[in-house]
């Protein structure tokens, strides 16, 4: 699918955006795994996390879905049952590095694969310790999807990760539930706490102390009510149109601001007001780069235009993603006319620059066909995205929602 994006003066109005993706995979999982009946209001309505809800339901579990709401009737730690047949994780990394944990634990064997993109991710940072808890984990080559797991008992782990990942802290906690004893995980830098958040929501025992998170085995797990916030990652592009376009006023309702995620950010509301700002630009790196990794394709955009520039380092990770995204990023960049120099685990982008139209590829990664979709707007020209269906992975509506706010 090709997007024609035309320059715009300003964005305006007031939006409310998806429910968050990581934070609806989480509460998903967990739920199939409580005891008794959870309802999730505003579940994503990404692809992704539908990829997770068809998961849960091969394992067993009663998950149904009346617009953006899910009723999940879960079955306790030990209520999930063999699949018929593969699961299916589709686009989604978040689903198949961490519902491997719980996988790992279950007395069945179960087989993960997913589209074309996700089999080029590699999975031996989860594979990794989950042997080293006792499971029986192979993959393509070694370490490619389609995962095998024979699942069986576990033994908790004192994990040192080295890399500040999310995806795999989650990995090994759901594992260490299942697991007698307390787990842990310590990383280089504090990744995103959504897990843990959501882990003490439906019982858990969880203890955080600075990089390291440990959580108790054999916990009762209670389904919840919940309602999941408005996603800070999808925010950011509308949050970067409006500061890039002068005139610009935007309000972006109901959005989750938990710290880890929201370093964007240095308060804690509800309700964001974006009005069009001359930004100095800067460096991302070491903590702050875990905190934005989801971000830095759309902050590189706006790093063009800021007075200094962008310099990220300690992004190797986002070389592993749906695509390689600093390799993505800066072709995409350069196809706009901006100097834009790609570093082994980074970017450099000078500031002070213009946005030229031109034509993108969004290389099948729904943030990059987000990113370069803002960058149009400030472009002299039309531009056109190609592969603008990658959006629907976490946002289908954001192609109408972009419309609905430019002048």
């Amino acid at each position: 699918m090709q997007k024609r994006i035309s320059p715009a003066a300003s964005v305006s109005g007031s939006i409310t955006l998806p429910g968050d993706k990581s934070i609806s995979h989480r509460y998903a999982m967990i739920a199939a795994i409580s005891e008794g009946e959870t309802l999730i209001h505003n579940y994503s309505t990404g692809a992704d996390c539908h990829s997770t809800l068809g998961c849960v339901r091969a394992l067993g579990i009663e998950a149904e879905e009346r617009g953006t709401d899910v009723r999940i009737r879960g079955r306790g730690l030990d209520g999930l049952r063999a699949p018929a047949g593969d699961l299916d994780a589709g686009n989604s990394g978040s689903t198949i590095r961490m519902l491997s944990g719980i996988l790992a634990a279950q007395p069945f064997r179960s087989r993960l694969f997913g589209d074309e993109s996700l089999s080029r991710r590699p999975m031996q940072r989860i594979m990794q310790p989950l042997a080293a808890m006792g499971a029986k984990i192979a993959g393509r080559d070694g370490k490619f999807p389609p995962l095998e797991i024979e699942g069986g008992p576990l033994h908790p782990i004192d994990y040192v990760s080295p890399v500040a990942s999310a995806q795999v802290k989650t990995c090994v906690l759901f594992a260490g539930l299942f697991a007698g004893g307390t787990t842990s995980v310590t990383e280089p830098v504090r990744s995103r706490d959504h897990s843990e958040i959501a882990l003490r929501e439906f019982g858990a025992d969880v203890r955080v102390e600075r990089e390291k998170v440990s959580i108790a085995g054999r916990p009762r797990l209670t389904g919840r009510e919940l309602t999941v916030p408005a996603d800070l990652s999808s925010a950011a592009f509308f949050i970067a149109a409006a500061l890039m376009l002068p005139g610009s006023s935007l309000s972006i309702r109901g959005v989750g601001l938990n710290p880890t995620r929201s370093a964007l950010l240095d308060f804690l509301v509800g309700e964001i007001l974006v009005r069009h700002s001359l930004l100095a630009g800067g460096v991302i790196e070491k903590g702050l780069t875990a905190a934005l990794i989801d971000e830095i394709p759309v902050l590189a955009v706006l790093g063009a235009v800021t007075r200094d520039g962008l310099t990220v380092r300690d992004a190797a990770e986002l070389r592993i993603k749906e695509t390689d995204r600093i390799r993505t990023v800066a072709e995409n960049l350069r196809r706009m006319g901006v100097d834009a120099e790609e570093l082994p685990d980074g970017l450099a982008v000078p500031g002070l620059q213009r946005l030229h139209a031109g034509e993108f590829d969004s290389y099948g990664d729904h943030r990059i066909a987000m990113a370069f979709a803002v960058g149009a707007l400030a472009a002299r020209g039309d531009s056109v995205i190609h592969g603008a269906d990658a959006a629907s992975v976490s946002f289908p509506g954001f192609w109408d929602t972009l419309a609905g706010i430019t002048d």
